[in-house]
């Protein structure tokens, strides 16, 4: 075996490597890096945006003069085209992702919008149910608000915030609130009702319906991204540890 690397009186071959890697919990952040080398091997940046690229990793780490950027790139062991490289390479795997998952990106969006959209409520929660029903009339009649009645009656932390709670996603709440939720206008109040060991009033406040702006458009397409890495990851680091473990072939 072919001694690849030294440190201190260990010689390491190229044999240990993935082992080492496996030891210090590095294989992962290989296997990505391996993975993402080939997704955008096919990929080119213009000569601006290699410059802007470059300009904007020199900010990130402060390499603000020649001297700095030397001496950094000495104690990386890195050459200047190699910096160069990691420079773009966030341009590069962008593009991978809008030409792999760019059309998928509504889809994605609609089929996760019920846990996006977020909601600003109101809650009071008690364990006697006349109680409950007292403080509903009184809501509902306007002998008294909200916040008043959560403040002094409710048993659950949001006493503190006068019953208000968010916002939140959708599928925070208990799924029970969560539906009564998914199907209230703003403002309107829910009779009590059992929950568990309590007896709760709900009211919607606010609800805020997700939009796929240029944001959600770029969180979609990095959900669908970090999805499928973490399946070619897994996939290769199961691969590996299944030949590693099979007997040798008999000759």
């Amino acid at each position: 075996m072919t001694e690849v690397f030294r440190v201190g009186e260990q010689g390491i071959t190229a044999e240990e490597i993935p082992q080492l890697l496996k030891r210090y919990q590095l294989l992962p952040q290989f296997l990505q890096g391996l993975v993402i080398d080939q997704a955008i091997a096919e990929f080119t940046c213009s000569e601006d945006e290699q410059q802007a690229a470059v300009q904007k990793f020199c900010k990130q780490n402060q390499l603000t003069s020649p001297e700095i950027q030397q001496a950094w790139l000495k104690a990386n062991g890195m050459t200047l085209e190699e910096l160069e490289a990691l420079a773009i390479r966030p341009i590069l795997l962008q593009k991978f992702k809008e030409k792999t998952w760019g059309q998928k990106v509504r889809s994605h969006f609609m089929s996760r919008k019920a846990s996006l959209d977020q909601v600003v409520y109101s809650l009071i929660r008690t364990q006697d149910e006349g109680l409950a029903q007292e403080l509903y009339y009184r809501i509902n009649e306007g002998e008294q608000n909200f916040e008043e009645c959560a403040r002094d009656y409710s048993q659950g932390p949001e006493a503190r915030t006068g019953g208000k709670l968010g916002p939140v996603s959708l599928n925070r709440p208990h799924p029970a609130i969560g539906k009564l939720l998914s199907v209230s206008q703003p403002g309107q109040l829910w009779p009590p009702r059992p929950l568990a060991e309590w007896f709760i009033i709900v009211r919607l406040d606010e609800f805020h319906p997700a939009q796929l702006d240029s944001a959600m458009h770029q969180r979609m397409l990095d959900e669908l991204y970090v999805n499928w890495l973490q399946q070619e990851v897994q996939t290769i680091a199961a691969d590996y540890f299944k030949r590693l473990s099979s007997p040798p072939a008999s000759v």
